[in-house]
């Protein structure tokens, strides 16, 4: 089968958040929103043919999650990333940002310190700081070919008794590395060692391209297993992201037990009917969509890539190995954060996430959503190499 990434539905008057919160974000909506991390790409046929299916029962009540959703993916995550789980380890849960939340309620208490890996998803530091913990900052090490790796001495030297907890973005978001087995016993010595437990967010797990394979964390060894949370879901891999459905495995039965007290003090139920068809029929008949789309989403990229590559003295692409998210190393601008933005929302007409939303070592960096047909794409090349030529003329 052969699916078609050429055009995509209009979002325009869907009520879709990067469109409908442009006016509020930019100051206007002429630009082409490609900021948060959702597809301009249909969600999958397979997916929405279950949810029509299921639309003919006249009745839409509370029902369980089946455990067959939950089978779908657990045989999906053996086949595709090597790891077990069962049944019981499984957590439903709304997103990856709300399991976040009870991991950080469940394995620590308000002062305690917990560690994030700047530049990251803005939610990993607000997350820690809204639930009154101590922010442990140990930023990602850039070297000067543009690759970011950890930094394993400043994380010790971070750590002390109060430290509890270490949010892992794997594969990261947004620098787009996905880490190396090395790497990630690296970070588990250092776990091991000082009593950390591990929320690994591997939500773009699926979304990873070749060469590179997706490592969890709880597939390292067993110790492993006995200190991970693993956020897991179709949200990225299947556009799915209004669903609104994940799951949180966990197959140490000491830290279920905690998760479980906080995750029910939440109250999460058991989510929506539709959400639970439509779950099941992603993970159940999505191979062969995602292998097409990660086809596309990297052709995507080389011409991003071949475009900053022309104007490399002012943009550069850091290497992608995963997820359809551009970091963009604008610092050739010599821009301020400020003017970094407005010459994107002005000059490009294109509405990107600053930098500096992912932390203080995002200064001078942009991030940009390339998870888009193949005619979107095309306008947003249009209108950034206008923007950059009119740099390169001294325009600005």
């Amino acid at each position: 089968m052969s699916y078609d990434f050429s055009v995509s539905a209009d979002r325009e008057d869907t009520n879709a958040e990067k469109y409908t919160l442009r006016k509020k974000l930019f100051g206007t909506t002429d630009i082409e929103p490609v900021w948060v991390a959702d597809m301009d790409i249909d969600t999958p046929n397979f997916v929405l043919n279950a949810v029509s299916e299921r639309l003919k029962h006249p009745i839409i009540g509370y029902e369980e999650v089946p455990l067959s959703a939950y089978e779908a993916q657990i045989a999906w995550m053996k086949k595709r990333h090597g790891v077990s789980y069962k049944v019981e380890d499984m957590f439903y849960s709304h997103s990856v940002v709300t399991s976040m939340h009870v991991a950080i309620e469940a394995f620590s208490n308000k002062g305690d310190g917990v560690i994030v890996q700047t530049p990251v998803y803005s939610p990993f530091f607000y997350s820690v700081m809204e639930l009154d913990r101590k922010l442990v900052k140990n930023p990602l090490h850039l070297d000067t070919q543009g690759k970011y790796t950890f930094d394993i001495e400043d994380l010790k030297s971070k750590i002390d008794e109060n430290t509890k907890l270490l949010l892992l973005c794997s594969p990261h978001n947004p620098v787009g590395r996905v880490w190396k087995k090395e790497e990630l016993e690296q970070i588990l010595e250092v776990c091991l060692e000082n009593n950390i437990i591990v929320f690994a967010d591997e939500i773009h797990s699926d979304l990873v391209y070749a060469p590179n394979k997706h490592i969890p964390f709880a597939s390292l060894n067993q110790q492993a297993r006995d200190i991970t949370l693993s956020a897991i879901g179709v949200g990225k891999t299947f556009n799915m992201a209004g669903f609104a459905m994940s799951s949180v495995a966990i197959s140490s039965e000491k830290l279920r037990e905690k998760f479980k007290a906080s995750h029910e003090r939440v109250h999460f139920a058991q989510g929506a009917v539709l959400s639970h068809v439509a779950f099941e029929s992603a993970y159940a008949n999505g191979e062969v969509w995602l292998e097409e789309l990660k086809i596309h989403l990297y052709s995507n990229y080389k011409r991003l890539k071949e475009l900053t590559d022309k104007y490399s003295d002012f943009i550069k692409i850091t290497p992608i190995e995963a997820t359809y998210l551009a970091w963009l190393d604008c610092r050739g601008m010599d821009f301020s954060d400020k003017k970094l933005r407005e010459f994107f929302i002005k000059e490009a007409k294109l509405g990107l996430n600053a930098g500096l939303s992912f932390g203080r070592e995002g200064s001078g960096f942009m991030r940009l959503n390339f998870a888009l047909s193949s005619a979107k794409m095309s306008q947003i090349i249009k209108r950034l190499e206008k923007a950059l030529k009119g740099l390169e003329l001294g325009k600005y």
